[in-house]
């Protein structure tokens, strides 16, 4: 008999209140990366999946999009929004997947997932309709009431559950429409399909599939994957650009300066090109996506904003991510208006932003000789190099 094949079902769509992640507990950082990037590759390299519908919150969906285009991530068929509970995510999911073969349920908050435990969960819910990947329970367990011990529970009969969770499709379906219908919440997929009478599988996993939910999971998470993955190189270096066009009525901000100007430049925050430069080459020197992806044009939170603001976010990104800011050295490429005079007050405002001396920041300008966009004043460019190092 061939391997079966499975869609799968990736549910990040949690918002991490107890990780105090406001962008969502899937985008935390994990070893320098969004968590779900971590997840995504997981399930991705078992190769019984031939497709993967990933469930984030509404308002991340571009930056989603974003994430796995740079992953080079090539299993997601579709990003789709999430739902008020996991429940509610997980049937969103669901309505994208045919009625046919299996699909397999995975939270996005497990990233130490094995595409190997992914298989065997496929594998037996093609056999017998429905799996779940678990640990049998190796402790002693008690029954408490209060803070005394009432009696010592049978233990060889309890496994703590974990997904990935696997179904034949067309029952996962029936299993969430009979709990819709009758207003029922579980706790996870697997005691849908029971109250069907059915009954689940179970795969022995492995401890380490952590489910991450506070910090202390993360740091245990990133020690565990730190294990399996080659150590990265101590210093780094990433590059920036960012352009764009003048704008009569808008103020001219470079490097966190306002520079006396008849014409600013236009642009969905305040257009600080340098400063834009600057923070992706910083992002793509620790690898974390580009400015884009975190700040996405079109959020309201980002209307207008100073640019000086989102550089400060960007080094608490390099922080929290292990990275400590070494250098930069840009360029700044405009025919009008004179940029020197206000070099050295940029490269203090960038050097305290950073937590740096502003020694470790170079800001040159140039103009293009009359060549080009640029040259035609129609605008202003700024290019920057940074290099990071490992801290702590």
């Amino acid at each position: 008999m061939t391997d079966p094949s499975a869609a799968a079902i990736v549910v990040a769509a949690g918002r991490g209140e107890r990780l105090g992640a406001p962008s969502g507990k899937a985008f935390v950082l994990l070893l320098g990366e969004p968590m779900v990037l971590h997840t995504l590759r997981a399930v991705e390299a078992c190769p019984l999946i031939d497709g993967i519908v990933v469930v984030v919150p509404a308002e991340r969906i571009g930056a989603m999009e974003e994430l796995a285009r740079q992953a080079g991530l090539s299993c997601i068929r579709e990003i789709v929004p999430g739902g008020r509970e996991r429940q509610d995510s997980v049937l969103e999911g669901l309505t994208r997947i045919k009625d046919q073969g299996v699909v397999v349920v995975h939270d996005g908050a497990r990233p130490l997932v094995r595409p190997d435990v992914v298989a065997s969960v496929i594998k037996a819910a093609a056999d017998t309709g429905a799996a779940s990947a678990g640990v049998p329970m190796r402790e002693t367990v008690k029954a408490v009431e209060g803070v005394e011990a009432t009696g010592t529970v049978e233990r060889e009969t309890l496994w703590i559950a974990h997904t990935p969770q696997a179904f034949r499709t067309t029952l996962l379906k029936d299993a969430h429409r009979r709990a819709r219908e009758d207003g029922f919440r579980g706790q996870d997929d697997a005691v849908l399909v029971e109250r069907l009478g059915r009954r689940v599988r179970m795969v022995e996993d492995s401890p380490t599939n952590l489910k991450i939910t506070v910090p202390e999971d993360l740091r245990l998470a990133e020690m565990y994957l730190s294990q399996t993955k080659t150590a990265v190189p101590t210093t780094r270096t990433g590059i920036g650009m960012d352009a764009h066009r003048f704008e009569m009525g808008r103020a001219l901000r470079l490097g966190g300066v306002e520079i006396p100007a008849p014409r600013g430049l236009t642009g969905y925050s305040d257009a600080d090109v340098l400063l834009h430069a600057i923070m992706d080459a910083l992002l793509g020197g620790a690898a974390l996506g580009d400015i884009g992806t975190h700040f996405p044009p079109g959020d309201p939170a980002y209307k207008d904003i100073n640019s000086l603001v989102l550089l400060a976010r960007v080094h608490e990104m390099l922080s929290a991510a292990g990275w400590g800011v070494a250098h930069v050295d840009a360029v700044v490429l405009a025919e009008t208006p004179r940029i020197a005079p206000y070099i050295p007050e940029m490269r203090t405002r960038i050097g305290r932003t950073l937590h740096v001396d502003g020694a470790a920041i170079s800001i040159k300008a140039t103009t293009t000789e009359g060549m080009g966009a640029i040259g035609r004043g129609e605008g202003i460019a700024a290019y920057a190099v940074a290099t990071v190092s490992r801290i702590g």
